[in-house]
């Protein structure tokens, strides 16, 4: 068993919390976990961080699901699409699983990973990463590893400045001027710091086993790393620094998230490059045809895939792959998900298209004047007998 370990033996592996229900994205999460959501024309959520570990040189990936992971595993497969396919090490797929003293659903995120202890003491890794599935951002994680290591850190959190407004939704930190966390409070009412967690962390392993251990045996916890690991830590005088992130990084945990961030896609100057060769986002190819083009079709500033037909007009837009856009139609500030049909006449503002719904003739989504982001199921079909309410298209 030993020499088992020994061959196996990893500095960082990464465990992927990929299990996430995303109450907050309403209807596009109904029957799909979070990180399977789409975004920017021809990705998954999940493939930003799956991409940072290929680039980062991590070969070792545990994925954690739970809800909904059908369509998730599907999409997975191997890990093939991120150089995930070997042998030793590679992407494994950790759901919740029954022992002989029973099982349990993950309780939570700390509870996760101490259910996959194993797994983790299966590789010997010196540090591990704890990252999430639905975070749009690219970061090297390695750079990350150098910082833990040189400042000797028990735990390095990554951390970015938020607007205010936002920084109750995050785990929020005060540091010193040697970038070591001297206050942590988890999704604070009031917060009086705005530099937030990523929800990246980088622990060295002996410790973190102590932890998880200590915690699942306590009584009245919530087995959270936000809520519990970290603030145990704390008193316990660990060495918790920060790793301060400056690129572009979002949230997409809800609906106006999800909008904002493909739409920060079509700036003139993007914030999130998608085309830099030096670190390209790995997805599953849909293998579709590529884009028509008709005569009639208007297109301004958007983000087109292959497999779509374009007879109307595309403003300030993003189609993934296989929509169809009617003559005479109008499509502006929206997102619209895969194998959409959108038909002759009709109009669509500021809204989430989900997969294959079909929008009849002469049917009006969203408005020009409005603020609201309007949200179509998957597999919806829009008559002219529905109406919009607060946000989701219902049937009248």
């Amino acid at each position: 068993m030993k020499e088992m370990l020994w061959m196996n033996l990893k500095e960082m592996i990464a465990m992927l919390l990929a299990g996430g229900e995303g109450k907050r994205l309403g209807v596009l999460t109904r029957d799909l976990a979070k990180p399977a959501v789409y975004f920017g024309g021809k990705y998954r959520i999940i493939d930003f961080t799956l991409s940072n570990c290929a680039h980062s040189g991590i070969d070792t990936v545990g994925v954690l699901t739970q809800y909904q992971p059908l369509e998730l595993n599907r999409y997975l497969g191997i890990g093939s699409p991120w150089g995930l396919d070997r042998r030793d090490g590679g992407m494994t797929i950790l759901p919740p699983y029954v022992k002989k003293k029973g099982g349990d659903w993950y309780k939570g995120t700390a509870n996760a990973i101490y259910q996959n202890m194993g797994y983790i003491e299966r590789y010997n890794p010196e540090y591990v990463l704890i990252i999430s599935g639905d975070h749009i951002y690219k970061m090297n994680y390695e750079l990350m590893l150098e910082h833990h290591k040189k400042c000797g850190a028990d735990v390095t959190i990554a951390g970015i400045e938020v607007d205010w407004e936002e920084a109750s939704r995050f785990g929020v930190m005060h540091i010193d001027d040697e970038e070591r966390i001297t206050a942590f409070e988890e999704k604070p009412k009031s917060p009086t710091s705005n530099l937030a967690s990523m929800g990246v962390y980088i622990f060295t392993w002996s410790v973190l086993q102590k932890y998880l251990i200590y915690d699942e045996a306590t009584k009245g916890s919530d087995h959270d790393f936000g809520k519990n690991i970290i603030p145990m830590m704390m008193r316990d005088n660990k060495r918790l620094h920060t790793y301060l992130f400056k690129d572009y990084w979002k949230d997409v945990g809800t609906i106006e998230s999800l909008w904002e961030a493909n739409m920060d896609l079509l700036k003139e100057q993007a914030p999130l490059e998608l085309a830099d060769p030096a670190w390209r986002i790995y997805s599953v190819n849909p293998n579709q045809p590529a884009q028509y083009i008709g005569d009639s079709a208007q297109i301004r500033s958007a983000l087109i895939t292959e497999g779509c037909m374009i007879e109307g007009t595309i403003e300030h837009s993003i189609l993934f792959n296989g929509v169809h856009v009617s003559k005479d139609s109008y499509i502006k500030d929206s997102v619209i998900m895969p194998n959409v049909r959108i038909g002759e006449g009709s109009k669509i503002y500021r809204a989430i298209i989900g997969e294959g719904a079909v929008v009849q003739d002469g049917v009006v989504i969203g408005s020009p004047l409005g603020d609201d982001i309007t949200v179509v199921a998957v597999d919806q079909y829009i008559s002219n007998e529905y109406v919009l309410q607060e946000g989701v298209v219902h049937e009248a």
